[in-house]
């Protein structure tokens, strides 16, 4: 207090120059910092427009208008500090009238320096527990808003009883479901579950909380609604029994819970397990650091969410992010994909055409199955890693661009470069950085979670009205092995919310591969070709189950793809030259 008494600023008017000069040297003498001297009028509401002043100390006579009409157009303007008047007439009906225009009192002449500083200190003592009050009022006020806000604007239905079981409050979504719009906010508690009103006797019965639980709420167009419900005692500052809050949500449009702390949504991942954070948090570091990143796992664990995450947090994000996928697009024709051709360079380029390279200028280049590049392909794309140069195809002149490459796979690149597949040098190029996306059967804690998130989705599309997963889907789908990894299970839920017609996503709505979800019973089962397993999709493609023999997976793949062999190998998640290699090896001619 002390501290802001001698910060404060003060502003001195009066006509006299030796009583400016006086009065500033006792307050400058006692500590106080800021203190300005004015003569009229004018400058005096000059100085005011300029400066926030904490006191003002004026004489009531001053040459042209007066200090109490000074004072009057202080208040005027809004200004509530605390205004001294100093009089030489302290009888005159002047000194009682500025009291009266909001003056904070008035001093006699002749003023010594003990006066000068006590009414000083009274003032701004004054001044600044009357702020302190005013702030509190206001920070309450901003609080009891944000209150009714929250209240009035939260999904979940919000009941306040009295010890009677009257209505006492209720938020907007309780009207709704209560149908209660009169101006007293008063309804029929009859219209609530029976349960309900239940748990709100219990709770003044017995003063303690009923904790959430499920019930089952029959509605007047015959259908069935899973109803949450809380009850708890309302009590005042004395702790005094008040009345009991009910806290109803409609389960039908429950969102998906937090399984913790930590964030479960991350540029399109929904996970929060250790695995995912770890992943979050390395995206987060990598992606403002301007350089090339290599992304491998499995087939169905996100490689393309994480390039798009990676761009979204480098400072490239508001250029392009251009997607080759090296699968798709044949090795004669991967060479003017990337690089672009002149008109004529080939049969059939019948105009010239920028390749991806140009297009991503400035942006970010995403190689989808990088391992899967012709060893031509390769040594192009080495020497643009290291040039950041290259030559569209039936061109001369060299094209410079500024591009970031980010590689994915779900080959092991490594094995690759040991069996003479891949070139070291372009692997230590692309892997400059390596993100290694963790499969969904080392993360078991996000299936709820994930599970949930493709509940939300599938019954939007497909306009269900399933409100959860039991506990034994769950349990179910934690002890599946999930070969087709966050890709599989999207499928699975969505075939799942496709035959469910409950409210309540059951056990028998997954596939029977999945029902199974034992190890044991797999590596049980006979050696002759399982039957293709329903949920387990890599791009639309059945995942070639893990315990059957090397020729036999790669027939399986083949057939699968109507023998296409790119797709194939993707499938398998080797690169195209290890299929034929394995092909040759086991004479399968398909």
């Amino acid at each position: 207090m002390e501290k802001d008494f001698y910060s404060a600023n003060i502003l001195i008017v009066d006509d006299e120059e030796s009583i400016r000069q006086t009065f500033e040297i006792f307050l400058t003498a006692e500590g106080y910092k800021f203190v300005k001297t004015v003569a009229t009028f004018d400058e005096a509401m000059e100085a005011i427009a300029q400066t926030v002043y904490d006191l003002i100390i004026s004489d009531i006579v001053l040459i042209g208008p007066c200090g109490t009409d000074l004072l009057r157009e202080i208040r005027k303007s809004g200004v509530k500090c605390p205004v001294v008047m100093i009089t030489g007439f302290p009888h005159l009906e002047s000194a009682a009238e500025s009291v009266r225009h909001g003056a904070f009192d008035y001093i006699s002449k002749p003023v010594n320096k003990e006066t000068l500083l006590r009414f000083t200190r009274q003032a701004l003592q004054h001044w600044y527990l009357e702020n302190k009050a005013r702030r509190l009022q206001q920070e309450n006020e901003k609080y009891r808003r944000y209150l009714e806000t929250i209240f009035r604007s939260v999904s979940d239905a919000i009941i306040t009883v009295d010890a009677n079981m009257q209505i006492v409050q209720l938020n907007e979504t309780a009207e709704q479901w209560l149908k209660a719009k009169g101006a007293e906010g008063v309804s029929d508690l009859n219209q609530l579950p029976a349960e309900c009103l239940d748990d709100a006797r219990k709770v003044i019965q017995q003063g303690k909380e009923i904790r959430k639980h499920l019930i089952e709420c029959h509605t007047s167009d015959q259908t069935t609604k899973m109803i949450s419900i809380n009850a708890s005692p309302l009590r005042g500052e004395e702790e005094e029994f008040n009345g009991v809050v009910i806290v109803a949500r409609d389960m039908t449009i429950i969102e998906p819970l937090e399984i913790n702390e930590n964030r479960n949504r991350f540029h399109g991942y929904v996970g929060s397990s250790a695995a995912m954070q770890a992943v979050y948090k390395l995206i987060e570091n990598i992606g403002k650091v301007d350089t090339a990143v290599l992304i491998v796992g499995e087939s169905g664990t996100g490689k393309e969410l994480a390039a798009e995450a990676l761009h979204a947090e480098s400072s490239r994000s508001d250029k392009a992010l251009v997607k080759v996928d090296c699968v798709s697009v044949s090795e004669n024709l991967l060479e003017s994909e990337l690089f672009g051709h002149r008109k004529g360079a080939f049969t059939g380029a019948d105009r010239d055409r920028d390749g991806r390279l140009l297009q991503a200028d400035g942006g970010t280049l995403f190689l989808d199955e990088i391992g899967d590049i012709s060893p031509r392909m390769q040594l192009l794309l080495l020497r643009f890693l290291q040039e950041k140069t290259f030559v569209p195809v039936g061109q001369n002149e060299v094209i410079k661009v500024d591009v970031r490459v980010i590689a994915a796979t779900n080959a092991d690149l490594q094995e690759m470069v040991t069996k003479g597949e891949f070139r070291e040098d372009l692997y230590y190029r692309l892997k400059v950085i390596e993100v290694n996306l963790p499969p969904l059967r080392e993360r078991v804690s996000g299936i709820p979670l994930l599970a949930n998130h493709f509940l939300e989705l599938f019954r939007k599309q497909l306009g269900k009205k399933i409100a959860t997963i039991s506990d034994q889907a769950l349990e179910c789908m934690a002890h599946y092995s999930w070969p087709g990894n966050v890709r599989e299970l999207r499928h699975v839920i969505e075939r799942a919310c496709i035959l469910c017609n409950d409210s309540v996503l059951l056990l028998k709505h997954l596939p029977e591969e999945v029902q199974k979800s034992s190890v044991n019973e797999v590596l049980s089962t006979s050696l002759s070709p399982p039957p293709i397993v329903q949920g387990a999709l890599t791009d639309g493609f059945p995942v070639t189950p893990q315990y059957q023999s090397e020729d036999e997976k790669i027939i399986n793949a083949l057939r699968q793809v109507n023998g296409n062999r790119a797709k194939a190998a993707k499938l398998l998640g080797i690169a195209r030259s290890t299929l034929y290699r394995q092909m040759e090896r086991y004479n399968i001619k398909e």
